[in-house]
C-alpha cells in the first residue's frame, strides 16, 4: 500500500507498530477541519493495512491535542459556516464523531498516549482507543460545557464504557480540569507512565505475541456485548469464537502455548 501524505499527521512504523502522530505543535494539536479529515484518512488507510499489529496515537509537541479549534472550524464566510454545522443533522455518524469512533473500527489494539493538554475533543479521540497511557502530568478535560457545547465527538457512547453516569456528569456540568492521576482513579486512564509513549509501545509488543485474529475478535467482542444485554453478549462470544476456532492462526497460537508449557516443565524438572 501507498503510504499518503498529510499535513496535519505524521504516520510512522516501528515493525508492525504503527504511530499516528497528531501535527499541529503550535496550536497545541487544536482540532481544526483539516486535522479532522485527516484523522479519519489515516484511521481508514490503517484499517485496510493487514501487516499492521497494533497502532499508537500521539502528538507532536507540548500536547496530546488541546480540543477542537473552533476558530477554524466556525468562522468565515456564511457558506464554511454552513458547511461545518451541517454534519450536525446528518442521520448517522458524522465525521465530528467519526474522528473518535474509527479506531474503534480496526481490528487492532489501539493505544492513546497522552501528555500535556487533553481537552474537549482531544479526550474523545482519546477515549476512542482502547487503552489510554498518559503521563502524570498531563492534565484532562470534559471541557465542552465552557464552550456552550456538549460532548458530540462520540463521548456519550465512550463515556459511559468507562464512567459512572454521575461522575460523567459532574466533568460534564463543571468542564473541570483534572490531572492524570485522578484520571487514572475515575478510570477515564489506564495506567500512568513517565513515557507514555514507550509504554504503550511495551504493551504493544505484549499484544503481537497473541494471534491477531484472536485479538481483533477479542475487540470487536467487547466493543458489542460491553452495554448490551446478557443474550445478546452471550450470541457475540458464540460469534467471534466460531469465527476464530481451528483457523491457521488459533492452531499457532495452541502449538505456541504448548511448547512454552513444555519449555517451562523442563526448566523446573532440572
Amino acid at each position: 500500500m501507498t503510504q499518503p501524505v498529510w499535513n496535519h499527521v505524521d504516520l510512522s512504523y516501528d515493525g508492525a507498530i504503527a504511530t499516528v502522530r497528531l501535527n499541529r505543535p503550535d496550536k497545541h494539536n487544536s482540532i481544526s477541519a483539516q486535522l479532522l479529515l485527516e484523522l479519519i484518512a489515516c484511521g481508514e488507510f490503517l484499517k485496510r493495512d493487514r501487516a499492521v499489529r497494533a497502532v499508537i496515537l500521539a502528538g507532536n509537541g507540548p500536547s496530546f491535542c488541546s480540543g477542537m479549534d473552533l476558530k477554524d472550524i466556525v468562522t468565515g464566510s456564511p457558506l464554511k459556516k454552513i458547511m461545518a454545522l451541517l454534519p450536525l443533522w446528518k442521520p448517522s455518524i458524522n465525521r465530528y464523531q467519526k474522528v473518535s469512533l474509527v479506531w474503534r473500527s480496526l481490528s487492532v489494539p489501539v493505544i492513546a498516549a497522552i501528555h500535556g493538554n487533553c481537552f474537549g475533543a482531544g479526550l474523545q479521540i482519546a477515549l476512542g482507543a482502547d487503552i489510554r497511557v498518559a503521563a502524570p502530568t498531563a492534565q484532562l478535560s470534559i471541557m465542552e460545557s465552557q464552550w456552550g457545547l456538549v460532548p458530540d465527538m462520540g463521548g456519550t457512547v465512550l463515556l459511559r464504557e468507562l464512567l459512572p453516569k454521575d461522575v460523567a456528569m459532574e466533568l460534564t456540568f463543571s468542564g473541570r480540569i483534572i490531572d492524570a492521576t485522578q484520571a487514572h482513579q475515575l478510570g477515564l486512564v489506564t495506567h500512568l507512565a513517565d513515557d507514555p509513549l514507550a509504554q504503550a509501545r511495551a504493551l504493544c509488543l505484549e499484544f503481537a505475541q497473541q494471534s491477531p485474529d484472536a485479538l481483533a475478535a477479542a475487540k470487536h467482542l467487547l466493543i458489542g456485548a460491553w452495554s448490551t444485554s446478557e443474550s445478546a453478549a452471550l450470541g457475540q462470544e458464540r460469534l467471534w469464537q466460531r469465527r476464530v476456532i481451528g483457523r491457521r492462526n488459533q492452531a499457532t497460537a495452541v502449538k505456541r502455548r504448548l511448547q512454552k508449557s513444555q519449555d517451562a516443565y523442563r526448566e523446573r524438572t532440572w
